[in-house]
C-alpha cells in the first residue's frame, strides 16, 4: 500500500550583517544571507520533516525539537529528521517532490549536490528525489526576496 504526504516550511532571511549560514536540503549555500529561526531553519528538511509527520500521525517540528534546540542546544535540522524517520515503523519512504520558492539565491546549481545529500539522509536513489525551484514571478515575500519557502509530498510504502 501506497500513502503520501505533503510537508510545507517557510523562514524569512535574517539580517544583514548576520554570519548565520545558508543551508538548504542540508547542504550550506555561501553568499547569502541565513534563515531566521532557532535551529538552521533549513525549510527544506523542516518540510520533509513535516511530510514524515503526515505520514506517522508524530509532530517532530514544535515540542520534540524545541526539546532539541531550546534544552540541548541542537539546531542541526538532519537530527530532527532524524527523529521524524524514527517514527515511520511499517512505512519506508520511496520517492519525494520537492519544489522551493526563493528569489535568491539562484537554486539551480545547488539542486544536484541537494539531491544527493536528500538521497542519503532519506536512504533513497538520488533518482527517488525530485527538486525544482521558481520565483513564483515575485508574487509572494519568498518571490520577493524577503525569505524562502518549501513544499513536499511524500511518498511511502507498506
Amino acid at each position: 500500500m501506497n500513502i503520501s504526504s505533503i510537508g510545507q516550511d517557510s523562514h524569512k532571511f535574517v539580517a544583514d550583517g548576520n554570519n548565520k549560514s545558508l543551508i538548504l536540503g542540508g547542504i550550506t549555500i555561501d553568499n547569502c544571507n541565513g534563515l531566521d529561526g532557532n535551529s538552521d531553519a533549513d525549510v527544506v528538511l523542516h518540510a520533509i520533516t513535516n511530510a514524515i509527520s503526515g505520514i506517522s500521525c508524530i509532530n517532530i517540528l514544535g515540542k520534540v525539537s524545541d526539546e532539541l534546540c531550546l534544552k540541548q542546544g541542537i539546531t542541526d535540522s538532519k537530527v530532527y529528521l532524524q527523529r521524524a524517520i524514527e517514527t515511520l515503523d511499517i512505512y519506508r519512504l520511496v520517492h519525494i517532490s520537492i519544489s522551493i520558492e526563493a528569489k535568491r539565491p539562484h537554486l539551480s546549481k545547488h539542486i544536484p549536490e541537494m539531491r544527493k545529500s536528500i538521497a542519503m539522509l532519506l536512504g533513497l536513489d538520488s533518482n527517488h528525489v525530485g527538486i525544482t525551484a521558481t520565483t513564483g514571478e515575485g508574487l509572494t515575500a519568498f518571490g520577493k526576496g524577503d525569505g524562502i519557502q518549501a513544499f513536499v509530498i511524500l511518498t511511502a510504502e507498506c
